[in-house]
């Protein structure tokens, strides 16, 4: 790391890393001055730094399509009403509803992207957490971390995940049969600690049940049309991509957004103002500002520099680099997105790859069809599994994360880097383990 832009780019990506961690500025507002302060010293030009946000135009409209649709449908009052529901079929036991929120996200999870399924699901928490007479903040993490873990099950169920099978051609159905089990190994780690993480909501039992408030559906004719609108979106999110003209979730998404605000107009229960005003900006400026810092990352060879200090450890041992990348990639991914880490590390794995001559040139190609041989597949399993298991590290270690942030922060109930931590660390740490194991029996 020799030149100006290199040491300037590092030091402010590892300022906005302490400033957030330290909590001494909101984490959009550091990573957003951050961003800024590579423009304005010159480490990127402003047409660069709009042009990577726009390699992630995909996320972002995504993000933005679905936090539409979930505002267009609070006139509803549809998630205190499922909320209600949910408490009342566990009985009113922290455990059976620490359960039940396992149960409800993983497999929704397996066809869904885990921040579009936390976009989804978020708004029941609050409720059921106000019902329950408990904190709403460790009921959003374990959704996050449930999110964050589920996307493990299948290749469509995490962005880090995809990015990865899709780089060396793993079709679906070659991921269910040789990756799959990782998710479930991920998800029961996290059953098995449900008591430890969470032993306050673990223990809690609402005797009166009688007494709960119950909230009435507004709106019925809206809801109905809404949930076509709902219905057709989830369909076009598993199926759009093989139709015979392909359509792209953030697409889809912004579809949906259209018709539910057309919907929510036509029927005069809200204005377009009202939901608009109420998009969850602050998560969408700071997905935003980090795109631009990783960009600076790339642009100045920061992460080449260090995936070359990597491929300098492993040398032609995979058992090792399979080992040193799961967890190397998920102490990374706790501190940066998991999105953008593995856009940077797929291309850099597989340049180490060819100059250790453990692949063919061809593997470089961006047109590149073929099967990566069987025993380099570790890496690739390793690096999925690391990316997406170290986001649940940090709060900003994954979309879903942000998210569920942001959702908490409008409810009057910051969830703070600190608190996410204490949650996250043991769970990251314990589920990088057994994973480990897997990785090990499984593939070396």
């Amino acid at each position: 790391m020799e030149t100006w832009s290199e040491i300037t780019d590092a030091v402010i990506f590892l300022g906005v890393l302490a400033l957030i961690a330290t909590e001494r500025l909101h984490l959009t507002i550091a990573a957003f001055l951050g961003a800024m302060l590579l423009i304005f010293l010159h480490v990127l030009t402003l047409d660069q730094a709009i042009g990577y946000i726009g390699y992630s135009h995909a996320t972002l409209a995504l993000f933005f399509g679905v936090m539409v649709m979930v505002r267009a449908f609070e006139p509803t009052n549809i998630f205190a009403y499922l909320a209600t529901q949910m408490v009342l079929m566990a009985r009113g036991e922290g455990k059976r509803l620490l359960l039940g929120i396992v149960a409800i996200t993983t497999p929704i999870c397996a066809v869904l992207p885990n921040a579009t399924t936390v976009m989804l699901l978020a708004p029941l928490i609050p409720p059921m957490a106000a019902e329950l007479n408990v904190n709403v903040v460790p009921l959003l993490i374990l959704m996050v971390f449930v999110a964050n873990s589920a996307g493990l099950l299948t290749l469509v169920g995490d962005p880090a995940t995809f990015i990865v099978g899709d780089s060396i051609n793993l079709s679906f159905w070659d991921y269910l049969f040789q990756m799959s089990l990782g998710g479930v190994i991920a998800i029961a780690t996290i059953v098995v600690m449900l008591p430890l993480l969470f032993p306050h909501t673990w223990n809690k039992t609402l005797d009166d049940l009688d007494h709960l408030p119950r909230p009435q559906v507004n709106h019925p004719r809206m809801l109905v049309l809404g949930g076509f609108v709902v219905a057709l979106v989830l369909v076009m999110f598993v199926v759009g991509d093989s139709l015979p003209v392909p359509i792209s979730p953030a697409a889809i998404a912004l579809l949906g957004a259209a018709l539910c605000l057309l919907l929510t107009h036509h029927s005069g229960i809200d204005t377009v103002q009202n939901i608009l005003r109420d998009v969850d900006w602050s998560t969408l400026v700071f997905f935003m500002s980090v795109f631009v810092l990783i960009g600076g990352l790339q642009e100045t060879g920061v992460i080449s520099q260090a995936a070359g200090l990597l491929g300098g450890v492993i040398g032609q041992n995979i058992a090792l680099g399979a080992m040193l990348l799961l967890f190397v990639t998920g102490i990374l991914s706790s501190l940066i997105p998991n999105i953008p880490l593995v856009v940077a590390m797929v291309p850099l794995v597989k340049e180490y790859l060819v100059n250790a001559n453990l692949a063919g040139s061809e593997l470089l190609s961006p047109d590149f069809a073929g099967q990566v041989p069987a025993e380099i597949l570790p890496l690739f399993a390793a690096m999925m599994f690391g990316a997406t298991l170290g986001g649940n590290g940090t709060l900003v270690g994954a979309s879903s994360n942000i998210v569920a942030a942001g959702i908490a922060e409008q409810h009057g109930k910051p969830i703070s880097f600190r608190l996410f931590l204490s949650y996250g660390l043991p769970l990251m740490s314990l589920q990088l383990v057994v994973i480990s194991i897997y990785v090990g029996v499984r593939f070396l």
